[in-house]
């Protein structure tokens, strides 16, 4: 065993031995490193992982994830402490939208229903009226009445993705995630030759060039659920590197290629054991939200949720 294999090892037991001193239940996103998914109680994606959280009877979470994942965990479990074990460990996307931007975009579209991506600050969670995930948008956005304008924040390209699917007029916010921005359709028809026989699954953050050569475009774990359920035997992978670990964990008899090696996200790796470690001595960084702010996000979450 090597030197690293040891310490990966020894801290995955002494994060266990913690959790359950600390009554503890540990969150890690999909696009986490393959060992920070490994010792988690629960992986998958953001909202989900928030949820799933809400419903133990721990009084510790611990998100390995980013800082809007921990306050989506916090708005729904207010009475539980919220550890991120990088607090810097943020979202270029989300910090694209402000409230105070969003307030004056919201009083030269009048009328206007403001359908806010998880992937968001709780503060613009609280400033909007309905939120939706990668999974659910579509169907969140059909569900509004017909004759008010929508504004889909802040993501410009699931937004482009769910105007195509509704035939609804949408405005959009000019957000991107910076790390799906990254995959353009070259690569993909790049990874298409190298591997003809693959099926293409990317997400919808990705640039509409890229959806429009996709076999099928879904969520992180609409992803996953396809490729389990496909018969096809090799994938091409239009999102962040880390969900390879649970392709490959939950598929072992098929083959997985990322579209472009471009496809990292920093932020996401930026969590590791050690980081996970020090949250379970010491119980911080904590992530709060406070009362006011969490109230109105979760009435956001809550219309969401009585949509899908």
């Amino acid at each position: 065993m090597s030197g690293n294999e040891e310490k990966v090892r020894y801290l995955s037991e002494e994060i266990k031995r913690l959790k359950k001193e600390r009554r503890a239940v540990i969150l890690s996103h999909v696009y986490q490193r393959p060992e920070v998914q490994e010792i988690a109680d629960f992986v998958g994606d953001s909202l989900g992982l928030a949820q799933q959280a809400a419903k133990t009877d721990a009084e510790v979470i611990v998100f390995c994830g980013v800082h809007f994942m921990a306050e989506s965990a916090a708005i729904l479990s207010p009475d539980k402490i919220v550890l991120l074990p990088e607090i810097k460990a943020g979202c270029p996307m989300a910090d694209m939208v402000t409230v105070e931007a969003l307030r004056e975009r919201k009083k030269e579209i009048p009328g206007v229903i403001v359908v806010c991506y998880v992937n968001t600050s709780a503060a613009v969670k609280a400033e909007s009226d309905v939120c939706c995930t990668s999974a659910n948008a579509v169907k969140v956005v059909s569900s509004l009445p017909e004759d008010r304008p929508v504004l889909f924040i802040p993501d410009k390209n699931l937004g482009q993705y769910v105007a195509r699917q509704t035939g609804r007029k949408i405005h959009l916010w000019e957000g991107y995630c910076s790390t799906h921005d990254r995959l353009f359709a070259e690569d993909v028809l790049a990874a298409r030759e190298a591997h003809p026989e693959a099926l293409v699954l990317v997400h919808p953050e990705c640039l509409p060039e890229v959806i429009d050569l996709a076999d099928a475009v879904a969520s992180t774990t609409g992803m996953i659920r396809f490729a389990r359920k496909s018969s096809a035997r090799e994938f091409i992978i239009g999102t962040e590197t880390g969900i390879l670990h649970q392709f490959r964990k939950q598929c072992p008899d098929k083959e997985f290629y990322l579209a472009s090696d471009k496809l990292i996200c920093p932020n996401m790796k930026a969590t590791t054991l050690e980081k996970v470690h020090r949250a379970l001595v010491t119980l911080e960084p904590r992530v709060t939200v406070p009362p006011e702010i969490r109230e109105k996000a979760l009435r956001s979450l809550e219309r969401m949720l009585a949509v899908t």
